[in-house]
């Protein structure tokens, strides 16, 4: 007996997650029962066939259960199993989708890579059409429905190409797998409040994920435990996909309040920078860049507490230079001296003047750095000082300063 196995997306596992129309087909290698001496009685075989065959989908689960009844040990419950699951998907009975795909997959070393594949993902496919029903959030459903899920994406790994499938249909077919597993251990683990493999899970299918289904809630856990998988780029990828859609000024607002706790800054201003700096760069690739740095609110007190690497920070830049701005900007550092280079420039209430400050701490030292300085080596912001517009060039300024 040759079988193969094809299932076609366009009908009974649709994938709805907007994947490409070729994620939805499963090719399998043929299953030669014929290569050794078949384990069941010619009866038993036409009862299955008669079974598999049949087109009307309630004849055919009525064939079924006949055969299970009949021979309840036969070897051939693989395509039994298998046929079950498919035709209860077709019927939209979604809970025997998974009864007999678990059934399937229970069979062990009894199916191959091809059959375990397709069982998960008509399993995964089931539970993430009928997640809504109360029925689907039990905790015993949960906790096999995520089991499931992660199991599928390891199946997945030793997936090989079959040879007759071409190369692109097998990429578009793994891509989209992937991201249905993903997705259900990501929405599973949410329902179970295990926020942390939620975090994880999550990432790998939010380009897929429609925005409003986009779990809000694990955002606000990466950022406010600072994990491995968030790190601060969690938000930045969360918020680009969630401002995608029609809360994005809701989700936006959200995202900043999350960050705003997550850093305890100072300036509004470079929050908002942070979170447009975050989604474009989210915009661009779900993999956080290497050089990106999100600090978080013990790196900028870090950077507070540093006060001898204040000035040296900001003029270096990069990644310490970011820190020590955000760390510093809008607090008060009424020790600060600065000699007016220039004129200040004058803008509404803003008060912006070029000066020079010391390298150093120590006076004397700090005063020969002043009496040769020639150039600025610092642009100071004043807002709500008017008093700061009367500072002249060459007036040394040790007044508190809010920057």
């Amino acid at each position: 007996m040759n079988r193969k196995w094809i299932l076609t997306g366009a009908g009974l596992l649709w994938i709805a997650l907007g994947v490409a129309s070729g994620a939805g087909k499963l090719w399998a290698a043929p299953q030669d029962a014929a290569a050794t001496p078949p384990k069941y009685t010619l009866a038993e075989y036409n009862a299955e066939e008669a079974a598999v065959k049949e087109q009307n989908p309630q004849n055919k689960i009525k064939l079924l259960d006949d055969f299970v009844k009949q021979y309840p040990n036969s070897t051939l419950m693989p395509y039994i199993y298998r046929a079950y699951y498919l035709t209860d998907y077709a019927l939209k009975n979604y809970a025997g989708t998974l009864e007999y795909a678990d059934r399937q997959l229970a069979l062990g070393d009894k199916i191959d890579t091809q059959g375990r594949l397709e069982a998960e993902v008509a399993r995964a496919q089931a539970y993430y059409v009928a997640s809504n029903d109360k029925a689907f959030q039990t905790p015993d459903v949960l906790n096999k429905s995520r089991d499931a899920g992660v199991q599928g994406l390891k199946t997945l790994d030793e997936w090989k190409k079959p040879e007759a499938m071409p190369q692109d249909d097998y990429d578009k077919t793994k891509k989209g797998y992937t991201v249905l597993f993903n997705t259900i251990a990501a929405m599973t683990s949410m329902s179970l409040k295990d926020y942390p493999s939620a975090a994880i899970t999550t990432r790998p299918s939010w380009r897929s994920i429609r925005p409003t289904r986009f779990p809000i809630s694990v955002l606000a856990w990466s950022i406010a435990n600072d994990t491995a998988a968030g790190d601060g780029w969690i938000l930045g990828t969360g918020a680009f996909h969630c401002s995608q859609g029609a809360n994005a000024a809701q989700v936006q607002t959200y995202l900043k309040n999350q960050l705003i706790r997550y850093q305890q800054p100072a300036c509004d201003k470079l929050v908002d920078d942070q979170i447009g700096e975050l989604i474009t760069l989210a915009g661009g690739s779900a993999d956080k860049p290497a050089t990106l740095s999100v600090p978080s609110a013990t790196d900028l007190q870090k950077a507070r507490d540093d006060t001898a690497n204040f000035l040296p920070a900001l003029k270096g830049g990069g990644d310490a230079g970011k820190v020590m701005w955000l760390a510093s900007c809008g607090l008060e550092y009424p020790d600060v001296a600065v000699f007016a280079m220039d004129a200040p420039a004058v803008d509404g209430d803003a008060i912006t003047f070029k000066v020079y400050r010391p390298t150093t701490l120590e006076a004397d030292a700090a005063q020969k750095e002043l009496e040769a300085a020639t150039d600025p080596n610092m642009q100071v912001k004043v807002g709500g000082q008017p008093e700061a517009s009367k500072i002249k060039k060459g007036i040394s300024s040790d007044s508190p300063a809010r920057w």
